[in-house]
């Protein structure tokens, strides 16, 4: 493991009660740790994102995120039923996020955060990886990808339901 990735790793691994613990399920994979601290988390369903990029490939999506979000972290959860990205930002937002559809996730709420090499499937990954100690979305650009997401699925055509 480089220096970077040692500090980036402690950093969110400094948001656990017990970073021990959490550096400890890093090295099995994914680390659950609590938002508040040091990042919140707002969970965007996966049409939104696909919506905003025009795609659904990964490595576009990857590219998307990049520039739209320059500087921040985001995590693709593909597992189950409900497919979610949840961008990271800075503790606080949650006490200002009023973007309707889109929860900031309450701190203290436990994230599945996967060791940073993760960057493709199976499994929770880095869709953006953070690239620095306190890689953070900002929540305005944030809210930004979400209503470009909004409107472009508002826009999709959808085709008549037949009667017989």
């Amino acid at each position: 493991m480089n220096q970077t990735t040692r500090a980036i790793t402690d950093w969110l691994a400094s948001a656990h009660d017990v970073p021990a613990q959490a550096r400890r399920e890093f090295d099995v994979g994914i680390a659950l740790v609590p938002t508040g601290a040091k990042f919140d988390a707002i969970r965007l369903p996966a049409p939104i994102v696909h919506a905003a990029a025009g795609n659904e490939d990964p490595d576009a999506v990857a590219v998307f995120l990049a520039e739209t979000l320059p500087g921040g972290a985001v995590i693709h959860d593909a597992y189950g039923v409900g497919v979610w990205y949840y961008a990271l930002v800075p503790p606080g937002t949650y006490t200002d996020w009023q973007v309707p559809d889109v929860e900031c996730l309450r701190p203290g709420t436990w994230l599945g955060v996967p060791r940073l090499n993760l960057t493709a499937r199976p499994g929770p990954y880095w869709a953006l990886p953070p690239r620095t100690v306190g890689s953070l979305c900002t929540a305005d650009a944030v809210a930004d990808l979400v209503a470009l997401g909004q409107n472009r699925l508002r826009q999709t055509p959808t085709t008549p339901e037949r009667t017989p």
